[in-house]
């Protein structure tokens, strides 16, 4: 698969909204491997192997265990690596990854807000459609793991 045109020779302040998002959620109460989680678990879904290299190495780098990365899409069979937090996470990056499925569950959004309060759900959130923006560029635009 070819590389397509490079977006930002193209449209060169294409990425600032994207850019100016991410630094806003990088004031969360969750940590820099969440963080990434979201990203990888949201680029496995989508099936964007440029951000998946990237994200993968970044949540290494940040302290991940890479045997949590192997088993990360099908962690509900490793609970037990993955605390009440990461498993919230992972569900509600599934759920609105996947929007046009099911939606997301009342249940979820819930245990969400119970568990992280309401500022820090709606930044997971927003840091679950981000990603998606993310890996849609990368699929769209054919970027190639570096």
């Amino acid at each position: 698969m070819k590389e397509r045109f490079n977006l930002l020779q193209v449209l060169p302040g294409a990425y600032k909204p994207f850019i100016e998002l991410d630094k806003m959620l990088a004031d969360t109460p969750l940590d820099k491997i969440q963080r990434e989680m979201i990203k990888v678990r949201t680029s496995q879904i989508n099936g964007c192997a440029y951000c998946l290299n990237m994200h993968t190495k970044d949540a290494i780098k940040y302290g991940e265990q890479p045997q949590r990365l192997y088993v990360m899409s099908a962690w509900r069979e490793a609970l037990n690596w993955f605390s009440e937090q990461d498993q919230v996470i992972l569900e509600l990056t599934e759920q609105v990854t996947n929007i046009s499925e099911h939606g997301v569950s009342d249940e979820l959004f819930e245990k969400a807000v119970a568990l992280f309060g309401e500022a820090t759900t709606a930044k997971i959130i927003l840091a679950i459609v981000s990603m998606n923006s993310w890996n849609r560029l990368g699929i769209a635009f054919h970027k190639h793991p570096e």
